[in-house]
């Protein structure tokens, strides 16, 4: 009895053991169950949580004056351009310059052999002096006749000979001088002068040569370089849309005509130091290319520009009232009209029409259609093709790129 209950109770405790041991691991599985649906729904609970707004440039509207500059080609012209020529016909026989310097007004440039007219000269001095003598006798003679012909000592014919003798040799005597004069200035003709101040060029004829045979024989050529001008082309279009806009008040004229700035930008791009002044606008326009003529005055004090060179002239014609500048690439511009988005306090973007004006610096220039303070979007737009449809977006502000960035990148791309 004892061996059997001995028996017994092993087994009844084994039951109740694996029994436990059973419930242990159910209660263990289902614990791991519990703890797995979580993570499995943590999943879905992040995918739909809202990821942060992304980021887009954006700048504030801000209006102002906004000079509207122009750029036109043109040339360069000499204020004052004098051909030197011999007005004395003869023998060239020194030149009196440096060819390429500057020249004051009257000073010698040639000499032309004078021989003949200093001989001219002395003869037309030889004559007037003839001519004078010729006067005092005829003088003496009517002087000497008056108080006779009042007596009937002599006829009173005499006497109208002797005075109209007298007259005939006073006006010879005028002749003489006339011829005096003309051979001194036929004289001074041998020594070329200047006409006028500026730089020479070239000489166009050597020593030896026969020069003012015939004709007046182009020597050199003078050009004041000091202003210059700047001769330069507008649309004609262009100029009526500008007149129209300011009477329509839309611009506004800055100063007067002649006090309109005026930037040359060189061949190579440079902006030239000085500034220079509008001084007319011409009133024709050429048939041909439909372009007006402007010309400015620009000061060279140390010969940097030179005539004939091609320029690009910045002109300020006129300035826009509460007018808004913004970067090219936030304009969206089709065949429908010019668009910019807007991106308001929460977030949200919205298409506006815009009326812009003319190209400056790489902005438009915003006539209508933007009001003061608004967010105007620059940069990001790529970024909006991944997003749904009114989606918000968070505006901070946008820097223009520079070209630091650039020189590294390109830099580091050679090394």
């Amino acid at each position: 009895m004892p061996v059997l209950h001995v028996s017994h109770r092993p087994s009844s405790t084994w039951r109740v053991v694996a029994t436990a041991a059973a419930a242990a691991a159910l209660l263990s599985l289902t614990a791991c169950g519990k703890g797995d649906a979580p993570a499995a729904g943590g999943a879905p609970g992040a995918a739909a949580g809202k990821p942060p707004p992304p980021e887009v440039g954006v700048v504030i509207a801000t209006p102002g004056n906004v000079g509207l500059v122009t750029e036109l080609p043109g040339r360069l012209e000499a204020t004052r351009i004098a051909q030197v020529r011999a007005r004395a016909a003869g023998i060239l026989q020194e030149r009196l310059f440096k060819e390429g310097s500057d020249v004051k007004a009257g000073q010698p440039l040639f000499r032309i052999d004078a021989a003949p007219y200093t001989a001219a000269a002395q003869s037309a001095q030889a004559g007037l002096a003839r001519a004078e003598a010729n006067a005092v006798q005829a003088k003496s003679l009517a002087d000497r006749y008056k108080p006779l012909v009042e007596a009937n000592a002599v006829s009173k014919q005499e006497y109208a000979t002797a005075v109209a003798a007298q007259k005939t040799a006073e006006a010879d005597v005028a002749v003489g001088r006339a011829s005096v004069a003309t051979a001194k200035i036929n004289l001074g003709y041998a020594a070329v002068t200047a006409p006028i101040s500026g730089r020479i060029g070239r000489s166009l004829v050597t020593e030896g040569a026969l020069v003012g045979q015939g004709d007046a024989t182009q020597l050199a050529v003078i050009q004041q370089i000091d202003p210059m001008y700047v001769n330069f082309t507008q649309s004609a279009t262009d100029v009526l849309k500008l007149r129209r806009a300011m009477q329509d008040g839309q611009f506004k004229r800055v100063g007067s005509t002649n006090a309109a700035s005026v930037r040359v930008v060189l061949e190579d791009g440079t902006e030239y130091a000085l500034p220079g002044k509008l001084l007319f606008t011409d009133l024709t326009v050429d048939s041909t290319s439909g372009q007006v003529t402007l010309r400015a005055e620009v000061p060279n004090p140390k010969g940097d520009l030179l005539p004939g060179l091609y320029v690009r002239v910045r002109i300020e014609q006129a300035q826009m009232s509460n007018a808004i500048a913004i970067p090219q690439q936030a304009v969206t511009r089709t065949q429908t009209g010019d668009t910019v988005s807007i991106v308001d306090a929460d977030g949200k973007i919205t298409k506006r029409p815009v009326k812009i004006s003319a190209a400056q610096d790489n902005q438009w220039i915003v006539l209508d259609g933007l009001k003061a303070g608004e967010q105007v979007m620059v940069d990001g737009f790529q970024k909006l093709q991944m997003m749904p449809p009114g989606a918000p977006v968070r505006a901070v502000p946008w820097k223009a790129p520079t070209a630091a960035p650039a020189a590294s990148a390109a830099s580091a791309a050679k090394s």
